[in-house]
């Protein structure tokens, strides 16, 4: 059985831009806030909050049983890092932090990467991973346009991430996905792909595109904890970056772009 792709209506769309939006004014925020010695429960107090100030819903709060209002993943978590009170960022540390807001009816879903204490503080290393990443997302986005496939955007990014000459790793098990009225909805975008594969890209379709990028091996690991929090499985960096991508009449549009111009 095929995929339904929901195809929103410009009204749709306007309630969903403001979401976006909100979405993307809170991690600008975050960027500012962010220091040494805070812990990720600060994060997620801080994201809560101003997600309501904003007449916003946090879309994971209690999505399918996870606790917070906001996914925090440092260093080698590569995603879903649940906030905590004991975990705090030090000097040096990489650390996605990943939103998601509900209003209108709609979700807005982005996530970026940070350096905690300012880009000096952190390794060469960690500083070339998160560049890659972002590259890696822009290299999927160029692939978003009528006519494309959704497996072109992984392939962009398989091919963005061959041509660096390293062994990075790509994360194939999360991926990113289809988003309007529901936090996760069809396609699934995975971003290791064979180029024409996947479903038609079409005007109207809204969806994100986050990879995963290791530093290390491609594989992960699941917390048998928490069965929330999944690290890489050599205990390597990981980094990521997300948009939520709305398809036009000639490419697509950022409605996660920060209204500042930061991301």
């Amino acid at each position: 059985m095929r995929e339904t792709i929901s195809i929103k209506s410009p009204a749709d769309i306007e309630l969903m831009r403001e979401a976006c939006q909100v979405t993307a004014i809170i991690l600008d925020e975050v960027g500012d806030i962010i220091r040494p010695g805070m812990s990720t429960e600060e994060i997620n107090t801080f994201v809560h909050r101003r997600t309501l100030e904003m007449g916003a819903i946090p879309s994971p709060l209690n999505y399918r049983g996870f606790p917070k209002s906001v996914c925090v993943s440092p260093n080698d978590v590569i995603c879903h890092g649940i906030p905590s009170p004991f975990v705090l960022l030090q000097r040096g540390d990489i650390v996605n932090v990943d939103v998601t807001c509900y209003k209108n009816g709609f979700h807005g879903d982005s996530s970026r990467m940070y350096f905690v204490g300012g880009l000096a503080a952190c390794s060469p290393e960690a500083q070339n991973l998160v560049e890659t990443a972002k590259k890696a997302l822009f290299a999927g986005i160029s692939a978003v346009k009528p006519g494309n496939r959704v497996g072109d955007i992984g392939a962009a990014i398989q091919d963005f991430i061959d041509s660096t000459g390293k062994r990075f790793g790509i994360v194939r098990e999360y991926t990113g996905h289809g988003l309007g009225r529901e936090f996760h909805e069809a396609p699934q975008v995975v971003h290791t792909a064979r180029a024409g594969s996947g479903a038609p890209i079409k005007p109207g379709m809204t969806f994100t595109i986050e990879p995963m990028i290791n530093a290390g091996s491609a594989k992960t690991s699941l917390s048998t904890i928490d069965g929330w929090t999944v690290r890489t499985a050599d205990g390597s960096l990981s980094a990521q970056w997300e948009h939520t991508v709305l398809v036009t009449q000639d490419g697509c549009e950022l409605m996660t772009a920060s209204p500042a111009g930061l991301f």
